[in-house]
């Protein structure tokens, strides 16, 4: 399944348009590798997401073409949420 289409079923992301902006400007990485939005999501990748000052770890449970609100969070596994301070974020843009 295209990691678009992956965050946006298990709702990480609201909007397909959203993930696929977030993965083309480096924001994504499967397994430790950087994502683009057409990246193929499997069962047990980990997939990290820069969200602002925020790092989502998850592990992906399962994929679906169509999921319900209610179930979307069985699609995947949190492994760790970390906030990242200011220095941190300027050091990455130097």
């Amino acid at each position: 399944m295209r990691l678009d289409k992956f965050l946006k079923v298990s709702r990480l992301i609201k909007r397909r348009p959203v993930a696929k902006e977030v993965a083309d400007k480096g924001r994504i990485k499967i397994n430790g590798k950087l994502a683009k939005s057409s990246s193929d999501v499997k069962f047990d990748d980990i997939i990290n997401i820069r969200f602002g000052n925020k790092i989502l770890e998850v592990k992906v449970v399962e994929t679906k073409e169509f999921t319900r609100k209610e179930d979307a969070e069985k699609m995947y596994s949190i492994i760790s949420e970390t906030r990242i301070k200011a220095e941190d974020q300027e050091l990455e843009h130097a």
